[in-house]
């Protein structure tokens, strides 16, 4: 009886310390390319580029990316404006800096960097969903609002609300050549009563010689209503506009993919206090479920 020459599965624990970054986001970092390619950005960075151009005052020239994980948004917004990333993670910066050579790029945490400038265009992509406090929210939305010269835009894209959240599973990855990625992603709640969500990821990595390994990986997510997001954006200076994100699906068709709020920061940079009136004076699309 001859030994069976395919490679087996293995599986190993997730070793995340306490207060670091998903694995994903560290020893698996090579791998988040085949996780999300870049390509797949393209729409929604197209998307983003419209809106600045839309809600700012003047022609946008600058942007900061607080978040700006492997750089795949700036990938395609480099071509139109000045990209300077921010990052937590160092193995997340050093992918970046291979695709973005010429992008300016700086290791903190949204939370707490200053820069000592200010830019046309603040793109807080999808990691301000790891905010999972409101306090950490509050921090991030300060940081965007230092950071966004007068009259500029601030855009926040978030997953969920509370009101849109829905627990459920999704697959994807991809294997273009050599090495394969594929994840199980499950999202639920667990507890009603705190601001979060959990993501537990499952991932399957194919390396060159056929070998799989399974890596788990738990991801805390801040889950908030639709009115606290609009507090905090408005009590951090800016003038809040929630915009229905869309974004082709695989076979053609629009979907609804999430929730941008686009954030216009007031000529004289000032904190206002929330008011009933404030309010009611921001405008929510037709349609838009946030």
């Amino acid at each position: 009886m001859t030994a069976d020459p395919t490679p087996k599965p293995t599986t190993r624990e997730s070793t995340q310390p306490p207060g670091e970054p998903p694995c994903l986001y560290r020893e698996l970092a090579d791998w988040c390319p085949l996780l999300t390619p870049v390509a797949d950005y393209a729409e929604e960075a197209a998307f983003y580029c419209r809106l600045f151009e839309t809600h700012s005052r003047h022609s946008p020239r600058t942007l900061l990316d607080l978040g700006s994980g492997g750089g795949h948004n700036a990938a395609h917004l480099k071509a139109r404006l000045g990209c300077t990333l921010v990052d937590l993670a160092p193995a997340m910066l050093a992918l970046s800096r291979r695709l973005n050579p010429e992008c300016e790029h700086v290791q903190a945490d949204m939370r707490s960097v200053r820069l000592g400038r200010v830019f046309d265009c603040v793109l807080v992509h999808d990691a301000v969903c790891y905010m999972a406090s409101r306090a950490d929210l509050q921090s991030a939305i300060a940081t965007a609002f230092e950071h966004t010269a007068p009259g500029g835009v601030a855009l926040f894209q978030l997953d969920f609300v509370a009101e849109t959240f829905e627990p459920g599973t999704e697959t994807g990855g991809s294997d273009p050549s050599g090495r394969g990625l594929r994840v199980l992603e499950w999202r639920w709640v667990p507890e009603p009563s705190r601001e979060i969500y959990l993501t537990d990821m499952a991932y399957l990595l194919r390396d060159e010689t056929g070998t799989v390994e399974v890596r788990p990986d738990r991801h805390v997510m801040g889950l908030f209503s639709r009115a606290t997001w609009l507090d905090l954006i408005d009590a951090a200076g800016f003038e809040p506009l929630a915009v229905a994100f869309e974004h082709s699906s695989a076979n053609g068709t629009r979907v609804a993919n999430g929730i941008v709020y686009s954030a216009q920061c007031k000529p004289m940079r000032r904190t206002p206090s929330w008011s009933k009136a404030r309010r009611n004076s921001c405008r929510w699309p037709t349609g838009c479920d946030a």
